[in-house]
């Protein structure tokens, strides 16, 4: 895989944590930053993917499959929520 150079500008006190974690995960920063990319991706790709799933169950439902398709999103927002 081919790195890439890049130049970001971050406020201070962010670059400040940066920094102490990068040095607490005993990492570089470049790698840090790679991480937070991607998981923030990945956040992005699930919340998608949720949308679509509740486009998708949007039409009419009886009670039951509201109340589970409720029970569901919750469940699934809470996975997403952790990312």
């Amino acid at each position: 895989m081919t790195n890439i150079k890049t130049a970001i500008s971050i406020e201070g006190p962010l670059f400040e944590e940066v920094e102490a974690l990068a040095e607490e995960m005993k990492v570089s920063r470049s790698h840090l930053f790679s991480l937070a990319a991607r998981d923030f991706l990945q956040h992005r790709k699930n919340q998608k993917l949720l949308d679509a799933i509740n486009a998708a169950y949007s039409d009419s439902l009886d009670r039951k499959e509201e109340i589970l398709r409720e029970q569901m999103r919750a469940k699934y927002s809470e996975i997403v929520d952790k990312w």
